[in-house]
């Protein structure tokens, strides 16, 4: 964003205090309100529109340190932004609000629907680094029931523009940055359709990023009712050729949701939608429907032998197991039932393992980590299992090593895959503060791993 159009104006200096004065009381306001303190005085100078909010997430039990969940997987993501009135008008938000190089803005821009659920984050490629971390990424809830005050979700819930200024955030993992919101309602039935945001550092949460936003939100509407007029006036038009700023919104919905669960698994859990329990698998029928996962297009016989036994099987040993594994699935999972010639699955099926690369490729680094439960099928001595678990490994590692801040990297040296792992801890001593008490069990760490 061009930092022309954002002059910094300290929202403290109306109240004759420093900024860094005003944040330490909301701190410590933000502190008293979560532990349930709700008489204490430093309540009475936090803005009221926060204040409420604040009540609001404490009513509705929202963590005031957790990551906010990911409501959209990857695939239902693309194809729910495809359908969403506000995929038309995405060009008018970037040119608006993302003038030159957006990698190089310095501030990120959202775009959520009537929910909360974030569509859209674009912008410096730091800056969605770093935001990244604490799970502002496309895909995940930022709604006040989600993850308390927030300009996104607070926007949404009051229907007007907001603004948020660091400690402001009820959750503390977003305590570092500010942000300024506006819903973006329907220009015929005053629906809200979704909220545009501009997340970044205090330049975003002043009067004039209020302007620019509340302006941008209202420039969309404009454009979305230019857009249904234009094609009403055209009678011959097919509806399907009406651009997506001209169409109604889709309403979404989901085919059968099943996720495989293999990280840190020596038996996978197939978890299915409205199935009840879950269903413990075999050792063999795990890998077999992983590798049929991974393979969605199908994989023949002769070929899915190999990945389950090793080189040379005989499709002979592994018909046996498909007709075991069938009728396991039967009661359960009839949609999940494979087919042959080839063998394929005809219904979607996630893996947590999928999910996690998914989420490293948002930059959600620090969900990430917290979804990895340890190697896929660990006991597994399957061909393509193997592969599976060395892939995943390789990912998470480079991305701890390239993307990751210091918190984040030094949870990954905290687990078995970074523990040992003699580059991540000298990356973590290089990124820590030259005072900081880590650095001494680091070294320690480092000594004993070139002794041995």
């Amino acid at each position: 964003m061009d930092d022309r159009r954002l002059v910094s104006s300290p929202w403290s200096a109306s109240r004759g205090v420093s900024p860094e004065t005003s944040r330490l009381i909301i701190e410590r306001a933000h502190e008293e309100l979560v532990a349930g303190n709700l008489d204490d005085r430093r309540l009475e100078q936090v803005r009221p529109l926060v204040r409420d909010s604040w009540e609001r997430s404490r009513r509705q039990k929202v963590g005031a340190d957790g990551l906010p969940p990911l409501a959209l997987t990857a695939e239902d993501l693309e194809h729910y932004r495809l359908e969403h009135p506000l995929a038309g008008v995405m060009e008018m938000i970037r040119s608006l609000l993302l003038p030159g190089d957006p990698a190089e803005s310095g501030v990120i821009v959202a775009v959520g629907d009537h929910a909360g659920r974030l569509l859209w984050v674009e912008g410096d490629l730091h800056t969605r680094v770093m935001t990244g971390e604490m799970g502002f990424v496309a895909g995940a809830n930022w709604s006040e029931d989600a993850v308390g005050t927030s300009a996104p979700g607070t926007a949404l819930a009051l229907g007007e523009s907001v603004q948020i200024h660091q400690a402001e955030h009820y959750n503390r993992l977003v305590h570092p940055w500010s942000c300024t919101a506006a819903p973006v309602f329907d220009p015929e039935t005053r629906r809200i359709l979704g909220v545009i945001d501009v997340t970044g550092g205090p330049e975003v949460a002043t009067p004039q990023a209020r302007l620019l936003v509340d302006a941008t939100a209202r420039a969309v509407e404009s454009e979305l009712l230019v857009g249904r007029l234009r094609a009403r006036a055209t009678p011959t038009r097919s509806p399907s050729a009406r651009p997506a700023s001209a169409r109604p919104a889709a309403k979404h919905t989901s085919p059968m949701r099943a996720t495989l669960r293999v990280l840190g698994r020596d038996r996978a859990r197939l978890e299915t939608a409205g199935a009840g329990a879950a269903l413990e698998l075999s050792a063999r029928h795990a890998e077999i429907l992983l590798m049929l996962a991974v393979h969605p297009h199908g994989v023949s016989a002769e070929r899915l032998a190999e990945l389950v036994y090793g080189d040379g099987a005989s499709p002979d040993t592994l018909r046996p197991e498909m007709v075991r594994l069938r009728k396991a699935l039967q009661g359960s999972a009839p949609a999940l039932v494979p087919e042959s010639r080839p063998y394929r699955l005809t219904a979607g099926l996630e893996t947590d393992a999928q999910n996690m690369i998914a989420l490293l490729n948002r930059g959600a680094h620090r969900v990430a980590l917290t979804t990895y439960a340890g190697p896929v099928l660990p006991e597994s001595r399957s061909p393509g299992v193997e592969e599976l678990r060395a892939t995943v490994r390789a990912v998470l590692r480079e991305a701890m090593l390239t993307e990751a801040s210091i918190d984040v990297l030094l949870t990954y040296a905290d687990i078995p895959e970074g523990a040992e792992d003699e580059e991540v801890l000298q990356l973590c001593l290089e990124m820590l503060p030259a005072r900081s008490p880590r650095r001494a069990g680091l070294v320690t760490r480092i000594e004993r791993l070139q002794n041995s």
